[in-house]
């Protein structure tokens, strides 16, 4: 089985990264600090480090063409949390300066979109793609209308891929709270020692990966007490 993962070299990217390399996955996986990726991935077999920017077209063509053909899983993890302040939280939408916000869609909306239409002529009938949101995408929470509406926008678009494509399984999955630097930085000062590691949101991906549930928006937390 052969996939792609972005966002590798920390947190749930490279939880799953190790879980699925323990299952005998051939990945290619992405991340743009290319020594923390090496130092993350490096001696995982069957696992390939490519750093890059997914917001780039180069670096994505890339990654589709050393995943080779077929695809069976794409994870779309990487992306983008917001400008934030040397101290403080994330803007409010008020004064959210618009061309962060475009790259912050840039990250979380186009680039995903991107690396799926070009791995669609590889994805064979029955792979995944798994596009990682948040609950911000459903909840308003202050200062993160940025980051929550592109996750909306991302779980939407996973969802028409889905009907578009009928013999794909089209994920879009909330993993939940996660001790992770984008939890940290999001929340910059504050103790987050209370959050789960990452480590306990990936059963609930690979429920989908190795699964047979239909294309749909999912929670990570769900699929675990469902397996429990």
């Amino acid at each position: 089985m052969q996939g792609i993962v972005t966002g590798a070299s920390r947190g749930l990217g490279l939880a799953l990264t190790r879980a699925l390399a323990e299952r005998g996955w051939s990945l290619v996986v992405d991340a743009r600090d290319a020594a923390a990726l090496e130092r993350a991935v490096g001696g995982l077999d069957g696992v390939v480090a490519l750093a890059g920017d997914v917001t780039d077209p180069e670096h994505r063509f890339r990654l589709v063409e050393a995943a080779g053909d077929p695809i069976d899983l794409l994870v779309n993890n990487a992306g983008a949390l917001g400008p934030l302040p040397p101290v403080g939280p994330l803007p409010a939408l008020g004064v959210y300066p618009l061309e962060e916000l475009r790259r912050v869609y840039e990250a979380n909306v186009l680039a995903p979109l991107a690396l799926v239409q070009l791995a669609l002529p590889r994805l064979g009938e029955g792979a995944r793609i798994l596009n990682l949101t948040s609950d911000a995408a459903v909840e308003a929470y202050e200062g993160w209308g940025g980051y929550g509406s592109s996750k909306a926008a991302l779980a939407q678009l996973t969802a028409v891929l889905g009907v578009e494509n009928p013999g794909l399984r089209a994920y879009a999955v909330d993993p939940g709270d996660m001790r992770t630097q984008m939890q940290q930085d999001a929340f910059p000062g504050e103790d987050i020692s209370d959050r789960p590691p990452p480590e306990e949101s990936v059963p609930g991906l690979l429920a989908l990966i190795e699964g047979d549930l239909p294309s749909g928006l999912y929670r990570a937390r769900d699929l675990v007490q469902a397996a429990a």
